[in-house]
């Protein structure tokens, strides 16, 4: 696996059902390394931080080979990396393989696989349409979140180097598979 692009992301405010909603989805491929810190990634608009952030969600990574599933109902969208609201755009991030636990060196950092995300209205706002959530539910393309081991730079090109591997514990798409048991979706 290697980084394509990393992203950040300013705060957005859009309107929302008649109310001002403020977003950090909206995010860009930046030309530069990008810290990984804790809980977040330096520089980055975290609007949600029930939902997003924090020490188990601090870093995305989405896989560049998803887009061309998403680009065949989405044409007419002017599609980056960074679409989805991930911070690192990953050319082979295959969530059927990654384990909870799994570790890896990827630039000065050193990162962990935590959990699956899971989809909210704001993916809709990025993509003008609300039919993407359910889309996205309906996959295992779900992106995985990975956990802060050593802070660190990371940039384009860098390569994720496996450190430990937990195939005893359930793959990423296990867990988004049974999230949306649990959603019944």
């Amino acid at each position: 696996m290697k980084i394509i692009s990393t992203n950040i992301g300013e705060p957005k405010e859009v309107n929302w059902k008649g109310k001002k909603v403020t977003t950090g989805i909206f995010k860009f491929p930046v030309n530069k390394p990008i810290f990984l810190d804790i809980e977040e990634v330096m520089g980055d608009e975290i609007s949600d931080r029930k939902h997003h952030g924090g020490i188990l969600q601090a870093i995305y990574g989405y896989s560049l080979k998803h887009y061309n599933f998403f680009k065949l109902n989405y044409p007419d969208l002017d599609w980056q990396n960074g679409m989805f609201g991930e911070n690192l755009t990953i050319d082979d991030l295959d969530e059927t393989k990654i384990h909870q636990g799994d570790t890896f060196k990827v630039g000065t950092a050193i990162l962990e696989a935590t959990v699956q995300r899971n989809p909210c209205y704001k993916l809709g706002i990025r993509f003008n349409d609300m039919k993407i959530v359910k889309q996205f539910w309906n996959t295992t393309f779900c992106g995985v979140y990975f956990k802060v081991l050593q802070t660190g730079f990371v940039k384009s090109g860098d390569v994720f180097e496996p450190i430990k591997s937990c195939t005893e514990n359930p793959t990423i798409a296990d867990l988004y598979v049974a999230k949306r048991v649990e959603k019944k979706i």
